[in-house]
């Protein structure tokens, strides 16, 4: 090996360097994101705000959406890992709770974690999504994953639980989507000022109520 050679396990500077600028665009984007919307934010807001040129954030992310969609995965993941929602550690141990009310809170505590990170630019989404094609796929995709873990969370409470009412596993799913969705989240966290933990009881009881017969 060369006295240049990079030695294996050796963090390269300027994948760090790229890495801590990325950081800083995103955290910027965000911010902005959440205060003046999606089409009230520019490129050139954004590479003022992290303090780079506009050609970095074109080389780094390419568009404008590009930037949301990242800032929004990695907002709901907590992280920049590409581990699907399912194979969290929060939803697998959801998932592997025994008991279903123990699951239902378990499910009720991951996604309040995910909106207490996420809320803000799900809704910026959300609301540029009925102009803005791009986004309006992006808002698609979201609900469609969404409904994905509501699925597998639904199936799994059938097997430790009867239903109420005879509902299927999908129609537990859509109330579960229903009830731990991100528009009703920030109806009561956001516009009606709900703290948190206030939220976050009410999901449990609505959930346990009226997917179960043991409320």
């Amino acid at each position: 090996m060369s006295a240049t050679s990079q030695r294996p396990g050796k963090p390269d500077g300027r994948a760090a360097r790229a890495a801590v600028t990325r950081a800083r665009i995103l955290k910027a984007a965000t911010d902005l994101f959440a205060t003046a919307g999606y089409t009230g934010t520019s490129i050139g807001a954004i590479a003022a705000k992290a303090g780079v040129g506009e050609q970095t954030i074109y080389y780094a992310f390419g568009t404008k959406k590009a930037i949301l969609a990242t800032a929004l995965d990695q907002a709901i993941a907590g992280d920049d890992q590409p581990i699907p929602t399912l194979e969290r550690p929060w939803a697998t141990d959801a998932l592997a709770d025994p008991d279903p009310c123990g699951q239902l809170r378990r499910q009720v505590a991951g996604a309040g974690d995910i909106y207490l990170r996420a809320a803000p630019l799900l809704d910026v989404v959300r609301s540029a999504a009925p102009t803005d094609p791009d986004l309006s796929e992006l808002w698609s995709a979201n609900l469609r994953q969404r409904l994905t873990v509501q699925l597998a969370f639904a199936h799994a409470l059938a097997s430790k639980t009867r239903l109420r009412d005879d509902l299927t596993p999908d129609t537990a799913a859509d109330i579960a989507l229903a009830i731990l969705s991100p528009e009703t989240y920030n109806l009561l966290a956001g516009e009606r000022k709900w703290p948190h933990a206030a939220w976050q009881a009410w999901a449990e009881r609505a959930l346990i109520s009226m997917l179960t017969t043991l409320a």
